[in-house]
């Protein structure tokens, strides 16, 4: 399983991301040392990145967003998020094959 990713004692999983704010579009590029690196088009400012980054996880996850908890990294680019209600097989296979978001952002 990739390194981004990890189970915890209660079952949920664990997300390392990093964040990049303030992109042309949100979308997985790739890894970022063990992260996984997800540029967002919102900007830093008031918690609209992070916002953002729930929001396209619980879509690229299919998880509604309550099901995503920040929980480390709420100010900088190294994020923490715990995922519950998904198996890690399938999280990993969607997480490691996503593009641009698709809507108005997406060229």
């Amino acid at each position: 399983m990739p390194a981004y990713l990890a189970t915890q004692r209660d079952g949920r999983l664990r997300l390392e991301v990093w964040a990049q704010p303030g992109a042309n579009r949100t979308e997985i590029v790739g890894l970022h040392g063990d992260h996984l690196k997800i540029r967002l088009k919102s900007p830093p400012a008031d918690g609209r990145a992070n916002q953002e980054l729930i929001r396209f996880l619980a879509e690229t996850l299919a998880l509604p967003a309550r099901a995503i908890e920040l929980v480390a990294g709420h100010a900088g680019r190294k994020k923490s998020l715990l995922l519950a209600g998904i198996a890690m097989a399938e999280a990993a296979a969607r997480l490691g094959g996503r593009g641009p978001l698709p809507g108005p952002e997406a060229p």
